[in-house]
């Protein structure tokens, strides 16, 4: 039995921390579901069907929608079962063999339902990578993969649209900052062409999409790949002049990018901009390459 919560409260950590987790999540989400089952999480879940008012009952109204994200989220064989209670964290859930999850959530739901979506898709995706056997060791970084599975597959906008400020209070849900949320946003909406930001109703939500989606940009703008800029163009020549000089010796672990040598030549190893499987390809000039993990074709200038 394990338990998993979406963490809220405190100072709202900003900018991108835990990117290299984050980028290793979209890696491990890609190499279990395989991209036609990352493929299958293309349309995200609508605004409509995690609406909860005020006028809702309670139970009734927290059950329905986490049976809209469970459908969401491809559980047919799950059922969650809503209850709310005092507690430190927005939300836990007990991992069990099922069929039946049990989610709990913090008693202040109970007034500010807007954001009972957003803390159910936290938990209701812990069943999912539950059920997959995806997991990352320690539970920060197993959290982590917990949000940006949830950003990645269509539900986690309502983590970043439960992000708000003013002059006197702040609410944040998740592990992930703000940035990241929308960092993860946006490599979905790359893939799958689907602005998440026209369902945010949180000024804050936006701003922080914006700065994650140019973070995402620049994921198809690193050398060796041919959208780079000419500054990192004349960075990686210079490398490539050095590596071949000391013939292609072995690079820095977790570099950008890497040359190595080899009977054939020089090459270099990249993260895909897509998954951050890395990618390694021969050293001469334009190639054209696909991604082994993620089938992705990347046009590269080496």
């Amino acid at each position: 039995m394990g338990e998993g919560g979406a963490g809220t409260g405190g100072p709202v950590v900003r900018g991108f921390p835990h990117l290299e987790t984050v980028r290793s999540a979209i890696t491990a989400l890609y190499r279990r579901l395989s991209p036609e089952g990352v493929a299958r999480y293309a349309t995200g879940i609508a605004p409509a069907d995690v609406a909860f008012g005020d006028a809702d009952d309670l139970y009734p109204g927290a059950q329905r929608v986490a049976g809209a994200l469970v459908r969401h989220l491809r559980l047919p064989r799950a059922r969650v079962v809503v209850g709310f209670r005092r507690m430190e964290h927005a939300a836990a859930v007990e991992l069990t063999a099922g069929p039946e999850y049990f989610v709990e959530l913090n008693d202040r739901f109970r007034t500010h339902r807007r954001d009972v979506g957003a803390a159910l898709a936290h938990e209701v995706t812990h069943v999912l990578l539950h059920r997959l056997g995806l997991e990352f060791p320690g539970e920060r970084d197993n959290e982590i993969l917990t949000d940006t599975v949830t950003a990645y597959l269509g539900a986690g906008w309502l983590l970043l649209d439960a992000f708000r400020q003013d002059a006197v209070s702040s609410q944040k849900l998740g592990y992930l900052t703000p940035e990241e949320f929308g960092y993860v946003l946006a490599k979905r909406a790359l893939v799958f062409g689907e602005d998440p930001s026209v369902w945010f109703t949180s000024p804050q939500a936006y701003t922080a999409y914006t700065v994650g989606r140019a973070e995402a940009l620049r994921d198809l703008r690193r050398p060796p790949l041919r959208g780079a800029g000419r500054a990192d163009r004349w960075r990686y020549a210079r490398e490539r002049r050095e590596a071949r000089g000391r013939l292609g010796g072995p690079g820095e672990a977790g570099a950008e990018y890497v040359f190595t040598g080899g009977p054939d030549g020089l090459r270099v190893a990249f993260s895909c901009p897509v998954c951050h499987q890395r990618v390694r390809v021969p050293v001469r000039g334009w190639v054209r390459a696909r991604c082994g993990l993620c089938r992705t074709v990347l046009e590269c200038d080496t």
